[in-house]
């Protein structure tokens, strides 16, 4: 029998390269994403926080509003600007610099840890994509910092959707070695802290992502066999991101670290280098069914890494209930099955699925970065109700590891 050319007796389009069609989309997505953004923000722009009414500035400090105009009066701080309404607004700048003046009087309006507190390292995880584990930490990382925590967002994503939430879009605003990845590699490291970037957030920092991280899943194997002796120290793989936070524990309270949607090098030596762990879940079957697998493969992977010396102790350990419909049937019988198996292993509050949070979103911002009167009231209370309640019970047990009431 001859031989037959398969792609003689396949259609013409077949014989195309799927390289080039999916490396020309992506260049076509990438450019118009471009010029989207250069029309939404000029290349001089920069994105900038809202400022916050006096009612909002009062309740991130923990004080009245009634309060926080005797102290304009008295001129302990300085007269906040006006809108056309003339109502006062504030900068984050503005509230962290009222928290630290009230500080050096009672210690409780500062947020901060003190001397013996160990540096917060959490770690938001799933490899199951749509497990809403940016979105939860995004919106985490800005809580703590309107609270007056020095936050570290770390993006280690290759899909650097965190990133993007920052205003930073990875094709073009990025170098090579500029993602957790040039302070991890297994040669000509950078310091984390030339890595680290400054955002619109006063007091919350971030690390990048970009498809460069990828190029830790692909060396990490290569180190892995190398048994010459002086590649030993690379052979233990997860304690690279834990070194690299070590070289700027000094520098913040609290390092949130947005993991990879897949259980690879990276995702371990983050968890290895966390001291606690928030595991995100959608309440529908199939989701509880993936995470079920993940957390085979965790236990599995762990106990090897264990063995070679590695050490897996934590603060806390929480389920993130995420995108979550409460009048949903089905999503209430996960919810309180998760509870019945996990107990308070399940954070009580959860992420509840909102319009306000999905149309924030679409411009890319948080529910923390848009004003009340950019949505229906009712709607928007609800939501930031929600995240208040999530976030507050994490901020809480953070506040437990560190001895604190």
């Amino acid at each position: 029998m001859p031989d037959i050319n398969i792609l003689e007796i396949q259609p013409e389009a077949a014989q195309k390269s799927l390289t080039r069609l999916i490396e020309g989309d992506a260049d076509i997505l990438s450019a118009q994403l471009q010029q989207l953004r250069a029309r939404a923000f000029p290349p001089t722009a920069q994105k900038e926080l809202r400022r916050f009414m006096a009612g909002e500035a009062a309740n991130l400090v923990g004080i009245s509003d009634a309060y926080l105009r005797t102290l304009v009066l008295d001129g302990v701080i300085p007269e906040a600007e006006k809108n056309a309404a003339g109502r006062r607004l504030y900068s984050l700048e503005q509230i962290h610099a009222i928290r630290d003046h009230l500080g050096k009087s009672k210690k409780g309006y500062l947020r901060r840890r003190e001397t013996g507190q160990h540096l917060q390292v959490l770690a938001v995880t799933n490899f199951k994509g749509g497990s809403g584990k940016t979105t939860t930490s995004a919106h985490l990382a800005q809580y703590l910092a309107l609270r007056g925590y020095r936050v570290l967002a770390v993006d280690l994503d290759p899909q650097a959707s965190l990133s993007a939430l920052f205003g930073i879009q990875p094709e073009f605003d990025l170098n090579p070695n500029d993602t957790i990845y040039g302070a991890i590699r297994y040669d000509l490291q950078r310091p984390l802290k030339d890595i680290i970037q400054k955002t619109y957030f006063t007091g919350l920092d971030i690390v990048p992502g970009n498809l460069e991280l990828q190029e830790f899943e692909h060396e990490t194997p290569r180190a892995l066999t190398d048994k010459s002796s002086s590649r030993a120290a690379d052979r233990m793989f997860f304690t690279r991101v834990a070194s690299a936070l070590k070289s700027v524990e000094d520098d913040y309270d609290i390092v949130v670290l947005d993991c990879p949607p897949s259980l690879g090098y990276l995702t371990l030596s983050a968890l290895f280098a966390a001291t606690s762990v928030l595991v995100t879940v959608h309440p529908q079957m199939l989701d509880v069914a993936s995470m079920s697998q993940f957390l085979h493969m965790t236990a599995g992977l762990f106990d090897v890494v264990e063995r070679a010396g590695g050490n897996a102790s934590y603060d806390f350990f929480r389920y993130v209930l995420t995108r979550y419909e409460p009048n949903d049937g089905s999503q209430s019988q996960i919810a309180g099955l998760l509870k019945g198996l996990f107990g308070d292993r399940v954070l009580t509050h959860a992420m509840v699925k909102s319009a306000a949070i999905s149309d924030a979103g679409i411009t890319k911002q948080t529910l923390y970065e848009v004003g009340r009167e950019n949505f229906h009231r009712q709607t928007y209370d609800r939501a930031m109700e929600a995240l208040d309640a999530m976030n507050g019970e994490i901020d809480d047990l953070v506040k437990q590891a560190w001895g604190r009431k």
